[in-house]
Formats: C-alpha cells, sequence, structure tokens
C-alpha cells in the first residue's frame, strides 16, 4: 500500500464542506495542532482560545466519524514540539508520508511561516484553497488596482451583481444598493431586548490545562457555563435563532447600544465563520430566503444591512489585507504613540460607556461593531494611542479576531491609521453620538454636556484636541468639511480652555 500525504489544518480552517473530505480517507492523513505560539503571539481573550481549541477538537472528531486518520496534537501531548512548523517537521520525519499540502493560511504571519517550511522540507508540497470565500485573495487589488482609495460601495454592488444577491434582474432588490442610513435608530426606552441565545458546556478541564501549560490570557470565564458556538451544529443552531428572534429588528437596531445588554440583535456568527464552520454563501442564503418568504417579518433594510456585512464588508476586508500587508501592519498616519489606558485591561474606568464596553467584552469576548468603533476604538483614536497597541488588544480580546479581519477594521477603519485606505475620515465624535446611539450617558460620573470643567466628559475636550492637532492632515478631507470652519468660530479663550481640558486628561488618562 502506498504511503499517504499528510495534510495540515489550521484552527481556523474547519470546512466541513472541503473538497479534501470527498476524497480516499486513506489516501492522507490529516494534522490538527494546538500550539502554544498559536495560544500566545498575543495575549489572547481566555473564551477566545477554548472556543478554538473545543472547535478543532470538535472538528478532529467530525473527521474521525468519516473514517479519516487524523494525528491531533494536543497542547499538553509530551510529542508536542511547539510550533505549528515544528510539528510538522517532527510528523514528516516518521517517513510515513509521501507529500505535504496544506491550506493557504488567512494571516500573512501563518502564511509567510508555512512558506518556509514548504521550502525546507524535501517531500513535494501543494497548497490548496480554503474554499471558503466568495473572493480569492487578489480580487479587491485587482479591482483597485493604482487607486489610492477603495471604495468598499463599488466592490459591494459588484458582488451583488456577480452572485445575484438582493436582485432584481439586473438591478438591486427595492431600487437602492445600499439601506445603511435606515439602520441608524437608537433604542426605545421601553424596549424589550431578545435574550442571547447560549449554549452550556463545562471547560473546567480545558480552564486547568491552560494554567497547567502557562498560557496567558485575559479576560474573565465561567468555566462550568461556556456559551460560544464551537461545533457547526451549534453555529447552524445559531443562525436559526437569528433569523427567527433577531434578524427583524437587527437593521433598525444595529448600531445601539444598551447598558448590561451585550448581544442585542447580532448574529454573533462571526466566530462560526471566521473558523470556518459556516460558510458565508450558506449564511446569506438562509437570510436572502427567510426575506423572501416572509417579507412582512422582515424589512429590507435589515436583510440587505446583515447581507453588506458578510457579502461586502468581510470580503473587502480580507481583500485589503491581502493587497497591502505587511506594510498595512506598521502604518500611522498620525504618529500615534501613547499607551493604552490601563482600565483597558479591567473596565475599572469612570467612563461608563467604556466600562461598559471593556467590561463586556471582558466577560463574552464580545462587543459589537459599533462599541468597537465608537466607544473604545473612537476613544484611542481621540486618546492618540499607539496602533500596535490597540491592534494587540482588539486581536486578543474579542474571540473573532484573526488578523486579517482584525487589523484592517483596527488599524483602518477605527484608527484612520493607514490614512484612508479603508474609511474616507476619521470615525470619532463627543458624546452626543454616544448619547443619541446609547444609555450609557445617563448616571455617568462624567457629564455629558460639559466641555470644560469639573467632571466634564473627556469625549467633548478630546474631540477639538483631536482635531486642532491634526489639522494639517484633515482640514482639506472633504468629508470634514463641518469640523474646521466650526472650531474656527469658537472663542479663541475657549478654545485654549478646551485644549488644556484635553491636556489635562490625557496627562492622566489611567485615572480617567
Amino acid at each position: 500500500m502506498s504511503k499517504p500525504a499528510l495534510r495540515l489544518i489550521l484552527g481556523d480552517q474547519l470546512n466541513h464542506f472541503h473538497s479534501w473530505w470527498k476524497e480516499d480517507p486513506k489516501s492522507f492523513t490529516v494534522l490538527i495542532v494546538e500550539s502554544k505560539d498559536e495560544a500566545t503571539y498575543v495575549t489572547h481573550h481566555i473564551q477566545k482560545v477554548i472556543a478554538f481549541f473545543l472547535a478543532m477538537r470538535n472538528f478532529a472528531e467530525w473527521l474521525e466519524s468519516k473514517d479519516f486518520d487524523v494525528k491531533y496534537v494536543a497542547l499538553n501531548d509530551k510529542k508536542n514540539a511547539g510550533s505549528i512548523a515544528d510539528n510538522v517537521r517532527a510528523e514528516l520525519k516518521t517517513d510515513r508520508y509521501t507529500a505535504f499540502h496544506y491550506l493557504l493560511p488567512d494571516e500573512y504571519r501563518l502564511d509567510e511561516s508555512l512558506k518556509k517550511l514548504a521550502d525546507s522540507i524535501e517531500l513535494p508540497v501543494e497548497t490548496f484553497d480554503t474554499e471558503h470565500f466568495y473572493t480569492s485573495r487578489t480580487d479587491v487589488a485587482e479591482m483597485f488596482e493604482g487607486k489610492k482609495t477603495f471604495l468598499m460601495e463599488s466592490f459591494y454592488q459588484k458582488m451583488r451583481k456577480k452572485h445575484g444577491i438582493l436582485m432584481d434582474g439586473d438591478s438591486p432588490e427595492g431600487g437602492k444598493w445600499n439601506y445603511d442610513k435606515q439602520n441608524r435608530k437608537s433604542l426605545p426606552k421601553e424596549h424589550k431586548v431578545v435574550d442571547a441565545k447560549r449554549f452550556k458546556r463545562d471547560v473546567s478541564e480545558l480552564v486547568d490545562l491552560l494554567k497547567a501549560e502557562k498560557i496567558e490570557t485575559i479576560g474573565r470565564i465561567d468555566p462550568k457555563n461556556f456559551l460560544w458556538p464551537v461545533t457547526r451544529s451549534e453555529g447552524l443552531a445559531m443562525l436559526r435563532f437569528f433569523i427567527d428572534e433577531c434578524l427583524s429588528n437587527f437593521g433598525d437596531y444595529q448600531d445601539a447600544m444598551k447598558r448590561d445588554e451585550w448581544s442585542m440583535y447580532h448574529s454573533r456568527l462571526s466566530f462560526c465563520m471566521n473558523a470556518k464552520l459556516l460558510n458565508p454563501k450558506e449564511v446569506i442564503n438562509r437570510v436572502e430566503e427567510a426575506y423572501h418568504n416572509d417579507k412582512k417579518k422582515y424589512n429590507l433594510p435589515a436583510v440587505e444591512g446583515f447581507i453588506r456585512q458578510i457579502l461586502g464588508w468581510r470580503e473587502y476586508m480580507r481583500g485589503i489585507y491581502w493587497a497591502k500587508m505587511p506594510d498595512y501592519a506598521g502604518l500611522n498616519y498620525f504618529d500615534h504613540k501613547r499607551k493604552l489606558p490601563s482600565w483597558f485591561w479591567d473596565g475599572k474606568t469612570k467612563m461608563n460607556c467604556l466600562s461598559q464596553a471593556v467590561g463586556q467584552s471582558l466577560d463574552y469576548s464580545y462587543a459589537h461593531h459599533i462599541q468597537r468603533l465608537m466607544i473604545t476604538g473612537n476613544f484611542a483614536l481621540l486618546a492618540g494611542i499607539n496602533p500596535d497597541e490597540v491592534d494587540a488588544w482588539y486581536l486578543g480580546i474579542y474571540i473573532d479576531a484573526i488578523e486579517w479581519v482584525e487589523i484592517t477594521n483596527t488599524r483602518g477603519m477605527s484608527q484612520f491609521a493607514d490614512g484612508g485606505i479603508v474609511g474616507t475620515k476619521p470615525y470619532v465624535s463627543s458624546a452626543n453620538y454616544i448619547d443619541k446611539m446609547s444609555d450609557y450617558c445617563s448616571g455617568c460620573h462624567y457629564d455629558k454636556k460639559k466641555k470644560v470643567g469639573e467632571k466634564a466628559c473627556p469625549f467633548n475636550s478630546l474631540y477639538w484636541d483631536f482635531y486642532h492637532r491634526h489639522r494639517q492632515k484633515l482640514q482639506n478631507n472633504p468629508r470634514l468639511g463641518f469640523v474646521y470652519p466650526t472650531l474656527d468660530k469658537m472663542d479663541k479663550g475657549k478654545v485654549e480652555e478646551i485644549l488644556l481640558q484635553a491636556h489635562a486628561y490625557l496627562e492622566n488618562i489611567d485615572e480617567l
């Protein structure tokens, strides 16, 4: 009998429908590794590490149930060689294999590591696509070749046409491509948000494993009640819950925030999708099918808004990543250098909006896009935090954060560190926006209406200080036409007072 090939599966490549699984199970061995390097290259949330290990272990069991030969290397396996590359080398030394195959990684770091590995081994090496995304790595770069700014809306419309999603012939369903302006409602005071769907799993053994192996983590966990979906069947159950219970309200309230409401009407499918347990095509198809089957229950702005996040934004961000890496990881347009405040690690700040958003992130390894963009990200940008520090925090704390999707959203959309490749303007605000979209300002230590003086909301002075500091780079931005005329009309003495207030806050940033 001929020797098999060795095929590597990474922790975010758990695709049940990959064409590999249609081949003869005896023709290859699958290698899956719990790597200390991957668990520690940033300080991850404990729920994130456990979610990936659980998903990997369950996927390995599924493969074994289909008669595939699986070599699973657990974190505490005595034969665990450390890194993924070292485990591959160790397995290949057994002289059992005729070739080495791997799926193309979605992270540049791992892509480079596996290329070096491939160059160092004598066996034939072949790479394969993960068969997950709508686009290839290079599609976005090719579409915007020679252009400084990559416009997501153009890409999104092209994707809608190409794949016939929410289309009426050659025109968009409903006559409009984008209903974003109808997706920005604040939550009515008496509105009762649907209870979040939770799963229940005892992960005490894995918590103990991480401690025994000295894996440093952040965040909190209830070991007896792990709530995240980590199998394909659980991901599908979460998708059904979203469609049945959340989708009808998703459009209206996708930007809304409410204290102690961590899930709202968001799908929370991002971990399952980014681990590839769920495919973006099946998610979009099921949402579109639900809409066409019951247009009384599901409104078009909600459906379009959700599909845009996946078909447009998710694919677009991946394309930006592969078009701009590795240089993208070093971009710092504003030359920001301040360290991240200490309360980003414990949530102990007097600013209620940040206490809520950071505390929720520590509790659940999750925050929705507006909490990430307009609360934590907004503050970091206004305060001039080094984007390297912001990147590391976002990459570590969120369960769905893998660099290809995290860094473009953080360094690009949130921090404008790329100078406008992703976003056309910095996304910053004073307390006014936060108050409009949430109830966070109510009962806060700081006064949302005050720019200066005792208990003045830090967002108000930092907002004007940010634009004052970066006037040379931003004053000609066409999307900021109102900012500098407004600043110039303000009393100069008042402006100086605001800047002094901001400076005082920044000098004592850990005490806010």
